[in-house]
């Protein structure tokens, strides 16, 4: 076990669930069950972060974890301990009309845009809400827990939308699918939208900039009592692809998304309410959002269910020889593996039926390896 006595008293701590196991069958006490979901792991790596730099890191097991926060100074023990419980701690479900929508296993939230200008698929379900709305019936059918329907490019470099027209391309489609009971979720930053998309139906509002763009924004949200998605862009009350880089993007991330949770909190929203997503391609250079990735379990010690959007993004096209948007499957289904096997609750995806195949088969393999890690000789 880490030394505490090399942990500087005045650093701030972070835990990430490593160390996965297939099953806790004769484990008892040796692993933690993550987000009270299908993953159990067997340490937590601390990081000790001072002056924005790790001072320690190292792997503690599960089992030595009790130790460790006895022996640190009282206020860093009551951080690890509340970084802990909430990585354990199930997430509530949420409702979508009639439906509940659970989080002990990945869900696919599918794409669906009404734009024309999205860099994957713009102008495809432009002024026809009918033909918009039956492309978002095909994906529920196909397997989608959510639908999520944008009126405003995100791209690099795209041009702000008026609110109004906004509106005009998304309550439409909004309005048939909520009637039909499908769940559905809107994708705005603007207070005006997420109004006019709720009062149509809208179960759920997916913010890239979390509630800093629109200073309505938190106040809508909190009337509105649903659910919201938080997403990490490094200036989000000026666009979502600003910043200047990062020394730390996994830290960095963290700490901004906890920051801004707690605020948000503060301005009404219930907590059980906020789901956070680290913001895959957003601001960030391509080192960067591995190194989101591949620390994405971290993001349950904020206690909220975390969404992946890595679907088709310019990661996949760096890492395969400059695919293009229209060839990126494979590595959109590598990614949201990668999520899945990271606990991700919710993965953004435009090719829906593909997705949840693979989690099909990914579930039937953790399902068999569960009953497997219950022999005994």
């Amino acid at each position: 076990m880490i030394d505490p006595a090399t942990i500087p008293a005045d650093a701030t701590l972070y835990l990430q669930p490593v160390q996965f196991v297939d099953s806790p069958i004769g484990r008892d006490g040796r692993v933690a069950r993550l987000a009270g979901g299908l993953l159990w792991f067997a340490a937590y790596q601390l990081i000790a972060v001072e002056d924005g730099r790790r001072v320690a890191q190292a792997d503690v097991p599960v089992a030595d974890f009790p130790a460790l926060c006895d022996a640190l100074p009282e206020a860093q023990a009551a951080r690890l301990t509340l970084l802990a419980e909430r990585i354990s701690a199930p997430r509530a479900p949420i409702h979508a009309g009639e439906r509940v929508l659970r989080f002990d296993q990945p869900m696919v939230m599918a794409i669906l845009n009404c734009t024309p200008d999205s860099f994957s698929d713009g102008g495809r379900h432009m002024d026809d809400a009918g033909a918009a709305a039956q492309a978002g019936f095909d994906m529920g059918a196909a397997g989608a827990a959510i639908i999520d329907i944008g009126g405003e490019s995100t791209r690099p470099g795209a041009q702000t939308v008026w609110e109004g027209d906004e509106i005009k391309r998304v309550v439409p489609v909004i309005e048939r699918l909520a009637k039909s009971g499908t769940p559905v979720s809107v994708d705005t930053r603007k207070a005006a939208v997420m109004e006019a998309a709720l009062a149509a139906g809208a179960h759920l509002v997916n913010d890239v900039a979390a509630l800093r763009w629109d200073d309505r924004a938190p106040e809508v949200v909190a009337k509105a009592g649903c659910p919201v998605v938080l997403m990490h862009s490094p200036a989000p009350e000026s666009g979502p692809h600003g910043g200047s880089g990062y020394g730390d993007a996994l830290i960095e991330v963290f700490a901004w998304l906890e920051a801004r949770v707690e605020a948000v909190v503060a301005a009404g929203v219930e907590r059980a309410n906020i789901l956070v997503d680290p913001g895959i391609g957003f601001g960030k250079a391509l080192a960067d959002s591995l190194a989101l990735l591949n620390g994405l379990a971290m993001f349950h010690a904020l206690g909220c269910p975390v969404v992946l959007g890595a679907s088709r993004k310019r990661i996949v096209g760096a890492l395969s020889n400059e695919a293009p948007v229209e060839e990126r499957l494979g590595g959109s289904i590598a990614l949201a593996l990668k999520g899945a096997e990271m606990g991700a609750q919710v993965l953004r995806v435009h090719d829906v039926a593909e997705t949840v195949q693979a989690l099909r088969v990914w579930r039937g393999m953790k399902d068999a390896a569960l009953i497997a890690g219950g022999f005994t000789a």
